[in-house]
């Protein structure tokens, strides 16, 4: 690990985060022991320290509190940052009940969410240090909001079910505040930080974060292109809008981000059969898993085989026909190639830094990245500009 200094006079009298911040990833050049893959670095980009989401369903938090710690890195801003992922989930949970009520019960009422979520929550309420809020009760313990989630979840459905009365709109938001204060603490309104005092707002606003620079993306033929729409997926709960691009556009998008010194956050899945967090890798090989040996499959992840072509027309069936979801969200800090100069991607995951032999990271291939990203986001400028003229977005 390597400790970084804070680059300019403001920031260094706000004082940013506690995290352990480490260079550009340094990991193994392999995925695991006894791996024939070889991997050479072509673009590796700042990240601060690997963080553990535990037994909750919060990825969509610690990847976007990555992403925005890598663009504080990015912007000169310093480099030991460590924001607090479960400020932003708290202040979710009522905005999340609220919308389950009003939608009768038929929305999402659970820990996912997406990108956009950490968007909104910082738009209208803030952030904070971790070390100023950690949404845990006992340190020692991992996250879990397992039972948090199904008191929430009996709270709204039992108002939303309820039609012998008229909704108690503010009877409901009480019992929501005080039910994520129980199980998580009461989030701060003012507090001390290094020898001054921020509220939330004001904190946001001594980082040099302009949340309005960051834009979502995607790739699906059901909408038109170059335009922007509701991607339909459960966690996008709050039906915010994304950025339409056809999949060659979509994948340079990517490649130029990471090329020219930008991160992004990564929305895609984990429950597939090439998602190989343990072994460090992620790919979609040629031949389809159905026609696999058993010997096959274990071989995956122990030298380089041949991938998948993804196409635009292959990777709508997949979200089309529920194979490819939306259900876990990480942090894209770089490329590499193998030995037969395949690409993949650098990726950052929130699992901990002990459950596989990169240190938290993994492989994703390119293959992997065009056939099960569901959206990712990341700072307008990051967009070639041909590309951000046709999507209308000012750089």
């Amino acid at each position: 690990m390597k400790q970084f200094i804070l680059s300019t006079l403001a920031v260094c009298s706000l004082a940013l985060g506690q995290a352990q911040t480490q260079a550009p990833y340094q990991g193994p050049l392999t995925n695991m022991k006894g791996s024939e893959y070889k991997f050479t670095v072509v673009k590796s980009l700042d990240a601060t320290a690997v963080q553990n989401q535990g037994n909750t369903g919060t990825c969509w938090s610690f990847s976007s509190m990555s992403f925005f710690e890598s663009e504080l890195i990015r912007m000169g801003k310093g480099k030991d940052f460590n924001m607090a992922e479960m400020f932003v989930a708290r202040k979710a949970y009522p905005l999340k009940a609220d919308n389950y009520v009003r939608m009768h019960g038929r929305a999402n009422m659970a820990e996912g969410g997406g990108f956009s979520d950490v968007v909104n929550v910082i738009k209208k309420y803030g952030m904070v240090p971790e070390e100023v809020y950690t949404g845990k009760k006992n340190p020692k313990e991992n996250h879990n909001h397992s039972v948090l989630e199904a008191t929430l979840k009996g709270i709204t459905s039992a108002v939303a079910n309820d039609n012998n009365s008229k909704i108690d709109f503010e009877a409901m938001h009480q019992a929501v505040e005080s039910t994520c204060d129980a199980f998580l603490g009461k989030a701060p309104e003012k507090f001390m930080y290094k020898g001054k005092e921020y509220t939330p707002k004001s904190y946001y606003e001594a980082t040099g974060l302009n949340i309005d620079d960051y834009v979502f993306l995607t790739s699906f033929t059901h909408h038109p292109f170059y335009s922007k729409f509701t991607l339909e997926v459960p966690d996008n709960w709050n039906w915010d809008q994304m950025y339409n691009l056809p999949l060659n556009e979509f994948q340079e998008v990517m490649t130029n981000a990471i090329n020219t010194g930008f991160t992004f956050a990564w929305a895609s899945e984990k429950n597939k059969k090439g998602f190989k967090f343990k072994d460090g890798l992620a790919v979609v090989p040629e031949m389809p898993f159905s026609e696999m040996s058993d010997d096959e499959k274990a071989d995956l992840t122990k030298k380089p085989h041949a991938q998948f072509k993804v196409t635009q027309e292959n990777r709508q069936q997949a979200f089309d026909n529920y194979e490819t979801q939306d259900d876990h969200g990480m942090h894209v800090v770089g490329i590499v190639k193998d030995q037969n100069a395949t690409p993949y991607y650098i990726v950052k995951n929130s699992w901990g830094k002990d459950r596989n032999e990169c240190d938290g990271y993994f492989y994703a291939s390119e293959s992997y990245v065009l056939y099960k990203t569901t959206s990712i986001m990341l700072h307008k400028k990051a967009i070639p500009a041909a590309i951000a003229k046709k999507l209308g977005i000012v750089q």
